[in-house]
């Protein structure tokens, strides 16, 4: 294993994109567990009401919540998913330039992977924000007419 300097350069070239796309799944998870903890903020506040008196709009609302949860949390799953397929390809591109190994296949059928990971990620989290805003919808209170 004799390396260049310019074959190092290569191999940083060829790990760029992936590297950008990895900075945008990051704040991707961001975005995603902020929305989880707010969730979880507002379903504790409901079962500590809860606790206090039985309330069939506060069940409501919990059940709401747990979807979203649910789709959130299916969400965080996909793209830590994606996450690590990138961290593999930006390993396997070292791994095949250093050895000389062709991996030009498992590289193209992980990005594959990392991109519908991605795709599922974003599916989940507008339909966790489509239920949440249709809730908000069915929940507008109505003005009273003096």
């Amino acid at each position: 294993m004799n390396f260049q300097t310019g074959d190092i350069g290569h191999i940083i070239q060829l790990a760029i994109a992936p590297v950008f796309l990895l900075s945008g799944v990051c704040t991707n998870l961001i975005v995603l567990t902020n929305r989880l903890a707010r969730i979880i903020d507002r379903s504790r506040v409901l079962e500590d009401r809860l606790d206090v008196a039985y309330s069939d709009p506060y069940l409501n609302e919990l059940d709401v919540l747990y979807r979203r949860s649910h789709l959130i949390n299916m969400a965080i799953f996909l793209s830590t998913a994606c996450g690590l397929m990138v961290c593999l390809i930006v390993a396997l591109l070292f791994l095949g330039d250093v050895t000389n190994i062709g991996l030009d296949k498992y590289v193209a059928g992980m990005f594959v992977v990392a991109v519908l990971c991605l795709v599922g990620s974003f599916v989940a989290l507008l339909r966790e924000i489509y239920i949440a805003s249709a809730f908000m919808r069915t929940q507008r209170h109505r003005r009273r007419t003096r």
